[in-house]
């Protein structure tokens, strides 16, 4: 792949910037060298990955006005737009959305679209949603714009619709019914592979249209996918086959037990009875790509999200006017988190220096009793309990030991993350996160839970009363360590709560 900007001189056109694919895919673009104009709906916030150095244009597929500004110049432009979510008849809107993208494609002359679609043979009755993804690629090539079509099964990464739902099934329930779908042979691939080809989709001679079928080397059921999930997380779970369960009743447990909303499930159960197997493998002679194992793609799954944890900032994620997560936490992916900010008069640098000296001697700010409580107990099931202390009552590096703490991340005046090495049924993590403004900072302080099984969301669920209780007073506690105890009613202390 060309990595040099001086060749990548085409300019591309990203719609469903804001979904799955395009969302991921835009970095990999820009990393690429490419020229990017992002497609929105509605206009992007400030804090959207297309920042400033990519251009930005609102435009609606279902408004063929709206698509002169965004296709005007453009060479190739990526279409990953579809209706499933919607209320309404989703296969009409698609087809609308098509016919009016093609149509501006070839009146602004752009020479190619990129389309990521289905896999699925028309042989074996298709569900509406599988046949209109193939229906939006026929229709897109009507307008004689040469189309390179992408036509995948299951993808599997974090974060994405198939990859929630096998996630939230397996975790939560440790004994399953399992529909006749469940045993429906797909073939898997990871996001990190579909979006090779899509970027080498670029370096492509622009001839007629292809349509090249893509996926993993492994043929497995989405019942034989669970399994693997669970074996990779260490989880037993018991798997019972029933010959019936309609659709409709499928999308009401999805609904129920998983973060699929029941509408998108319904569509998504109902294209799940649909075999989608790779029969043509000539993208084998024209990409370099070759894609995971479905055991790789899940295990990479598991670590992005970890990755993605790690590196997201909930000051960025949570704001005190935004929308307040349902009791318990909010959620990324299967992880539980808590988290509360307050603000201080204090620089970034003074304001750090008591989480710095957190635990050991100093103690944990608050409810000091229950903490080593709770190092008791961890000692009497074979843990480390709170024996260990501090290396230093003043430093701190990346792999000392806090209690039954660990650092995982440390910045100094600015950013401390400790994974949990108490037994608990999962893995936990506490972060702190000062941010300086003008002269004052706030302190973020954030409980993150990544239960395994029913006992480890049990386990948050039964704990999570206490844990407001303690955590609200650490915090509370400490910004009056860095600014005195007469801030304690000052209003600009109050904390904001997340769950």
């Amino acid at each position: 792949m060309n990595s040099g900007t001086a060749e990548n001189t085409k300019k591309i056109l990203l719609t469903g910037v804001t979904g799955y694919v395009g969302g991921r895919l835009l970095p990999r673009l820009k990393e690429a060298g490419y020229s990017v104009r992002c497609m929105s709906r509605r206009p992007l916030n400030a804090t959207h990955p297309c920042g400033s150095d990519s251009e930005t244009v609102v435009a609606d597929v279902l408004e063929p006005e709206s698509l002169q500004a965004a296709l005007e110049g453009i060479d190739t432009a990526y279409y990953l737009i579809h209706s499933m979510g919607e209320d309404d008849d989703f296969e009409e809107l698609d087809r609308q959305a098509a016919e009016n993208f093609s149509k501006g494609c070839q009146e602004n002359g752009v020479k190619r679209i990129v389309y990521l679609g289905g896999l699925g043979h028309s042989a074996h009755q298709l569900s509406k949603h599988l046949r209109s993804r193939q229906e939006m690629g026929d229709i897109l090539r009507s307008s004689g714009v040469p189309v390179l079509e992408f036509r995948a099964s299951i993808i599997i990464g974090s974060g994405s619709l198939s990859f929630e739902m096998i996630r939230a099934l397996v975790e939560r329930l440790p004994v399953m019914v399992c529909p006749r779908w469940v045993q429906i042979l797909a073939q898997p691939i990871a996001i990190e592979d579909v979006l090779a080809y899509l970027v080498e989709a670029l370096e492509l001679p622009e001839t007629a249209s292809q349509v090249f079928e893509i996926g993993g080397p492994d043929q497995i059921s989405y019942g034989e996918i669970m399994k693997r999930y669970a074996r990779q997380r260490g989880l037993r779970r018991c798997m019972i086959p029933i010959p019936f369960l309609t659709p409709y009743l499928s999308s009401l447990w999805l609904g129920l037990v998983t973060p699929v909303y029941s509408r998108v499930g319904r569509k998504l159960v109902d294209s799940l009875r649909n075999p989608t197997l790779v029969s043509d493998r000539s993208a084998d002679d024209y990409f370099s790509v070759k894609p995971r194992t479905a055991d790789e793609a899940i295990a990479r799954a598991i670590t992005n999200e970890d990755r993605e944890l790690a590196e997201t900032r909930w000051s960025d994620a949570f704001s005190s006017g935004g929308e307040q997560p349902s009791w318990g936490g909010a959620r990324f992916g299967s992880r539980m988190v808590d988290s509360r900010k307050r603000t201080v008069q204090s620089p970034a640098e003074a304001a750090f220096k008591p989480i710095r000296r957190i635990g050991g001697q100093t103690g944990w700010y608050y409810g000091n009793w229950l903490w080593k409580c709770r190092g008791f107990l961890d000692l009497l099931v074979g843990g480390v309990g709170v024996r260990r202390g501090r290396r230093d009552p003043d430093r701190l590096q990346v792999g000392d030991a806090v209690d039954f703490w660990r650092v995982e991340q440390f910045e100094d005046n600015r950013y401390l993350r400790l994974a949990a090495e108490m037994k608990v049924p999962g893995r936990a993590w506490l972060e702190f996160e000062v941010t300086e403004e003008e002269g004052q900072s706030t302190v973020r302080q954030t409980a993150i839970f990544d239960p395994v099984g029913l006992s480890g969301l049990l386990y948050w669920y039964a704990l999570y009363p206490l844990h407001q209780f303690v955590f609200h007073g650490m915090l509370r506690n400490l910004c009056q360590a860095i600014e005195g105890p007469s801030t304690a009613d000052d209003p600009g202390g109050s904390p904001e709560r997340i769950g």
